[in-house]
């Protein structure tokens, strides 16, 4: 691995030169065959994932350049028209060199300035990892083609292994460079995959620099550990009050029993569908006993909403705002995918989350004994 000191002093050599000391510089050769006046992009993911320009420029003799400000570190990601593939590029103060080959713009070299320097670090490191699964996957495939079931096991454990290998790479280097975006992103990206307990993605979160912090992806991974710990098992469920079916408004507390189901699901998700029988089967068991149920439906219509409703025989409370994932309810519980549930005691603490089929029923009928 390079060292972290030589990127600082390449930093600051250039830092000392850089003509817009306040901002950025992306200078970037290619190599291949580039028209003149071939367009490039920068971008960034908007709210819903999608890439967003930011600036245009074009290429002329194999190079471009964008310049802009850089308050805090940010990744952004550079398309070529018509090129295949794109180069990510982490934009902070300074002068940022980057030299790619049109064909294999993902091998991109970034030099110049210490987050890009840290990045392309890891990069090796991280290459060296994919490619070993790479060659698993292949092995894996050929071995199955073959009927070889004995190759088939050795490797399947071998990519189990590989798979933890690349799990506590991503730790250390989380906690090895606290000052790195990368370090932010990897953290991001095991608290939304699930990949670590959420424990331990606080842990890691806590061990980044403050300047990490500042940065709009830890800013939003402390916001969803905010909430989860506002949702955790032992927490008090958040009140809230939303539209039913019929246009009226009801509240949480206004329709708890002795144990309560707060169900998040859709007319379109079909794993919620095909749990709705059995959540069915559980009301018609335990309501007389003092299990309420309030579904929260993350539909992007109320026609579908309400068919599903009918369609399913459900026959307790529903709300919605209908605004799929945007729902207020959703982002106050945090739910990122569904089915997902929340199981309340009489006093409305979250004792349990998530559980379908016989481990619902048995949760629910343990509280109603």
């Amino acid at each position: 691995m390079k060292k972290i000191i030589a990127s600082v002093i390449v930093v600051l050599t250039l830092v000392a030169c850089n003509s817009n000391p306040d901002g950025f510089t992306i200078n970037a050769t290619i190599t291949g065959e580039l028209e003149d006046g071939t367009k490039v992009y920068l971008k960034k993911p908007d709210e819903s994932g999608q890439p967003m320009d930011l600036d245009t420029t074009t290429v002329e003799k194999g190079r471009f350049s964008f310049n802009g400000t850089a308050d805090v570190p940010e990744m952004q990601y550079v398309f070529i028209d018509k090129v295949e593939g794109y180069i990510p590029v982490i934009i902070e103060k300074g002068n940022i060199e980057i030299t790619a080959q049109k064909d294999s713009l993902a091998f991109a070299k970034r030099e110049g300035s210490l987050q890009n320097e840290v990045f392309d670090d890891y990069m090796g490191d991280s290459r060296e990892l994919s490619q070993k699964a790479m060659t698993i996957n292949d092995d894996m495939r050929k071995a199955n083609a073959s009927g070889n079931k004995d190759v088939m096991k050795s490797l399947q454990e071998e990519y189990s292994e590989l798979q933890e290998e690349f799990k506590n790479f991503e730790i250390d280097y989380i906690k090895n460079h606290p000052d790195a975006l990368i370090s932010v992103l990897l953290v991001n990206k095991a608290l939304r995959s699930k990949a670590l307990p959420e424990e331990e993605v606080s842990e890691l979160y806590d061990g980044l620099s403050e300047e990490m912090k500042q940065t709009a992806v830890a800013k939003e991974v402390n916001e969803i550990l905010t909430k989860n710990k506002a949702t955790n098992i032992g927490a008090k469920a958040p009140n809230f009050t939303a539209p039913t079916p019929s246009g009226e408004e009801i509240a949480l507390n206004e329709v708890m029993g002795k144990a309560t189901i707060i169900d998040f699901w859709a007319a379109w998700c079909k794993p919620c569908r095909a749990e709705n029988p059995n959540i069915v089967n559980i009301y018609n068991k335990y309501h007389e006993k003092g299990l309420n149920i309030i579904g929260v439906s993350l539909d992007r219509t109320a026609e579908a909403w309400k068919k599903a409703i009918e369609e399913d025989g459900l026959e307790w409370n529903h709300v919605s705002h209908v605004e799929y994932f945007n729902d207020p309810i959703a982002k106050l519980y945090n739910v990122q995918a569904i089915p997902a549930a929340f199981i309340l005691d009489e006093n409305g603490v979250i004792v349990a989350k998530n559980l379908r089929g016989q481990e619902l029923e048995g949760k629910i009928a343990e509280m109603l004994q």
